[in-house]
């Protein structure tokens, strides 16, 4: 796709806009210019009043629909985002008369749909008053208006009076016993990759003692600890226990709100590894089907068969950890309403605590877009409908979505909910998503998101991101160097860069 932007227009958020109408859609700077590749021009004036007008044209296959927007500064759009609305609509406007097709989400882009109708909610505005703004002003439909409003409320509710001296820990086993065709990651499933996995915990634990010993430094206390992966099952049962110990030295289980395993293969989970899990205090645990079809299984790269779903669903509720969530996919290759439906059914009849509904979604690296070109779908076919399905039912079953993510790329421009019986709700989700405290990550991959929430000065940034490298050889590779920082001194250690974030709100600077 080829963008065309007056200066001053974000090019990120204009590129978001345009994946809503041309999934999968590529910005390189040399795009060709032919008829299969779409133009989209963008303008954006703004007069003394602090008026912004956009107008957007949008060419393909010979074709042209334009669009023109004119946004003034009100209690709904302040002066500083009057500009992005204006934008947002004009393209939406050229999308829609185009393709005829009105986007779920409107002009709302990003990972949080839900940060705007949080703003509202925030600002005064009320329940029905804020789901009419974004219907009226941001082109939402009302189901996803209501939703959006719903999440905020619930988040709102489950966060207010907490502590902001409270923290997060992320702990990354990037290893998976087979590859998801949708997966973007490098497989971490060959045997020279898994035979990594005792080298690689050995390293985990010199980092677990270091990031531990920072938190307790910045006298923060741990609210929640969350296994991730790749799938953390894939360790045995003696390395599923060495982990758990080794966190278990830095942090007690029962002072947490939430202490989470994703087990999300249920080919990996067993009734020692559950027992072992809920000896080291484990309150929350994923089985994750995706699909309650063997032969869509199959076709995804899942190695393992719904009888198995079933098993270790069985296994985990048997365990006594409290908290069970079950994972299931809308929009699947070969999919369709009726599949997905059942499932739905399913598993509600096992009443999990939590469930969440993703929507189908595919990197540019998965294997499956070597295999179909054209897994993306502007209109989402029976996506949208088994997502709306899944909403009805959850609320019939007596859940409630407290949290919600969307992806670039996702079929039919849809999103991801997490739905939780009452007081189950997943607290690491929301505090990850609505970044809400600063979340240590540690292992191959982990992300560390410092948040500080002193009053922003020159200089300083709110949040802050400190990666890890993405590969477990990497990660073994340079674990120690970022942790102790460089020998010739070019590199601080992670610590030192930590504690200068909470000091003058930069990690590469000294106060």
């Amino acid at each position: 796709m080829i963008l065309r932007l007056q200066d001053g227009i974000n090019p990120y958020y204009v590129q978001t806009l345009g994946m809503v109408f041309f999934p999968g859609a590529k910005f390189g700077e040399n795009e060709p210019v032919t008829p299969d590749n779409p133009i989209l021009s963008v303008t954006c004036d703004r007069e003394e009043d602090g008026t912004a007008t956009a107008r957007a044209e949008l060419t393909y296959k010979n074709k042209t629909a334009t669009a023109e927007e004119r946004v003034t500064p009100d209690d709904n759009f302040p002066a500083d985002r009057v500009d992005k609305i204006a934008v947002g609509r004009a393209v939406f406007g050229a999308g829609k008369l185009y393709f005829g097709h009105i986007p779920p989400w409107g002009i709302l882009t990003g990972v949080r749909p839900s940060k705007v109708a949080s703003e509202l909610l925030n600002t005064g505005h009320g329940i029905l008053r804020s789901r009419q703004i974004l219907r009226d002003e941001y082109f939402l439909n009302p189901q996803k208006a209501a939703l959006a409003v719903s999440v905020a409320g619930t988040e709102a509710k489950l966060c207010r009076k907490l502590d902001r001296n409270l923290c997060s820990v992320y702990i990354s086993i990037p290893f998976c016993p087979s590859r998801c065709a949708y997966c973007s990651f490098v497989s971490y499933t060959s045997p020279r990759l898994l035979s990594l996995i005792p080298d690689y915990l050995k390293m985990l634990a010199k980092d677990l003692a270091a990031m531990f010993k920072t938190i307790r430094g910045l006298g923060k206390r741990v609210a929640t600890v969350y296994i991730g992966g790749g799938t953390p099952t894939t360790l045995n049962p003696a390395q599923l226990r060495f982990l758990l110990g080794e966190i278990t030295r830095y942090v007690d289980p029962t002072t947490l709100m939430e202490f989470t395993l994703e087990a999300g293969r249920p080919d990996t989970i067993t009734k020692e590894k559950l027992a072992i899990a809920k000896e080291y205090g484990v309150t929350r645990i994923s089985v994750n089907p995706q699909t309650l079809s063997d032969e869509i299984l199959e076709s995804i790269g899942r190695k393992h068969t719904v009888a198995d779903f079933f098993r270790a669903y069985g296994l985990a509720r048997e365990s006594g950890i409290r908290d069970v969530n079950v994972d299931l996919i809308a929009g699947l290759p070969g999919d369709n309403f009726g599949n997905f439906s059942a499932a739905i059914d399913r598993v509600i009849e096992l009443a999990p605590t939590n469930l969440t509904v993703h929507t189908f979604c595919v990197k540019r690296a998965a294997d499956i877009l070597r295999e179909n070109s054209e897994v993306y779908s502007l209109s989402g076919g029976d996506a949208v409908k088994c997502v709306s399905y899944s909403q009805l039912k959850t609320k019939f079953a007596g859940y409630k979505p407290y949290y919600m993510y969307r992806q670039k790329n996702t079929v039919g421009n849809l999103e991801n909910v997490g739905y939780a019986l009452e007081g189950h709700e997943g607290m690491y989700n929301i505090f990850m998503m609505e970044e809400l405290h600063t979340i240590f990550g540690i292992g191959a991959g982990a992300v560390t998101k410092l948040v500080d929430y002193r009053l922003p000065k020159e200089g300083r940034s709110r949040i802050v991101r400190l990666f890890t490298p993405k590969y477990p050889y990497e990660y073994l590779r340079d674990a120690d160097r970022i942790r102790e920082g460089s020998e010739d001194g070019s590199e601080a250690p992670l610590r030192e860069k930590i504690f200068r974030f909470f000091e003058n709100g930069n990690p590469d600077h000294a106060s």
